[in-house]
């Protein structure tokens, strides 16, 4: 046991840093104060009791994701959400596919529950998936969409070629669908194509309300009640409270939402217009998403973060914790003049390690 995985190192790093002013680190939109709306403490429930699989915030997660409840698992954020069901999905021993680059605290969930894991290359510039590259003889395959670093969009039909695989092996698909709302154009859950997909997701990075924690689990309803049983040995319940705000805000999501399609599509176009006006940055121009995935043509990626925060208030997350040590993943979802003002900083930078 003593080589078992035991801790997330980009989890670590990333909640231990300094806070900078100008952060390009962060993955999400900007935090959405609830406080703006007149909630009656009545509304909260207030009494100290919790409730089992909450019907109603159940039936808004199904209805939001187009869905019926018995397909909703709720859970404490994406996070947990891809824990419970790798934990349900792998036994120590099997083979799993991860997807690479790929979002580091999947990799070492699925190493800490005794997996082997394998791992199929999403190719730059783009980095899409080809299905061919999946390897044989795995019981779960693991990916993110919108791709988390580089945001890059997974289409349906490839999503298809995946579930085909996945059925004649006996798999399941792990999909993590956090970023997915932001994604151009809409897109609806994987968990509709078929009943090989297993996704998750929270209003956290598309939605600004982290605080909540409000995550969720969609899977074939026989799956779904695995799903239940087995979270009585982590968390039974989510907190009451927290239940009963997520049910008010997904009841006004496109209030929550306001303004943030907007706000993306013009950090968007700030970071595509940074990249090529440099030299010594390479990226597919960003057409969806929250998170770019810029490859650094010269230097070294966690010196320039060191730079970054050192010199210019700035800070990004290198590469090396997605598998790419000569790219580092940089965030827009922060309010524009942030962004604008943290890629003149990470232009700085770059010049002064030239």
């Amino acid at each position: 046991m003593s080589g078992r995985v035991m801790q997330s190192e980009y989890m670590h790093w990333a909640k231990t840093r300094k806070p900078v002013r100008y952060n390009l680190a962060s993955s999400e939109v900007p935090h959405f104060r609830m406080d703006r709306w007149a909630i009656d403490p009545a509304d909260l429930e207030l009494d100290g009791a919790s409730c089992y699989r909450y019907p109603p915030l159940r039936e808004a997660i199904a209805a939001k994701c187009g869905v019926t409840p018995e397909r909703v698992v709720m859970a404490d954020g994406t996070s947990m959400a891809n824990m419970l069901a790798m934990s349900a999905l792998i036994a120590p021993g099997d083979k799993v596919a991860i997807e690479h680059p790929a979002y580091e605290p999947m990799v070492a969930a699925a190493a800490h529950l005794g997996a082997e894991v394998r791992r199929f290359t999403r190719a730059p510039p783009r980095f899409e998936i080809d299905p061919g590259t999946i390897p044989h003889g795995c019981t779960l395959i693991v990916l993110t969409n919108l791709h988390n670093p580089t945001g890059n969009l997974t289409d349906r039909e490839t999503l298809e070629s995946i579930h085909e695989i996945a059925e004649r092996a006996g798999a399941h698909i792990l999909i993590d669908e956090v970023y997915l709302d932001a994604a151009l154009p809409a897109q609806t859950t994987a968990a509709l194509l078929g009943d090989r997909f297993v996704c998750t997701s929270s209003l956290t990075k598309c939605y600004g309300l982290s605080g909540l924690r409000c995550g969720w689990i969609l899977a074939a309803p026989a799956l779904a009640e695995r799903l239940w049983r087995l979270n009585e040995l982590f968390g039974v319940s989510q907190a009451h409270q927290a239940e009963r705000l997520s049910c008010i805000a997904l009841a006004r999501l496109d209030e929550v939402a306001a303004g943030i399609p907007a706000l993306l599509a013009r950090n968007r176009a700030l970071a595509n217009a940074f990249v090529a006006g440099r030299d010594d940055l390479e990226m597919a121009p960003m057409t969806s998403g929250i998170t770019a995935f810029p490859r650094l043509l010269r230097g070294d990626a966690d010196a320039l973060d060191d730079l970054l925060r050192a010199r210019h208030e700035t800070s990004i997350v290198p590469g090396r914790f997605f598998g790419l040590a000569d790219h580092f993943r940089i965030g827009i979802g922060s309010p524009a003049p942030v962004v604008e003002a943290g890629l003149e900083r990470l232009g700085a930078a770059l010049d002064s390690l030239t």
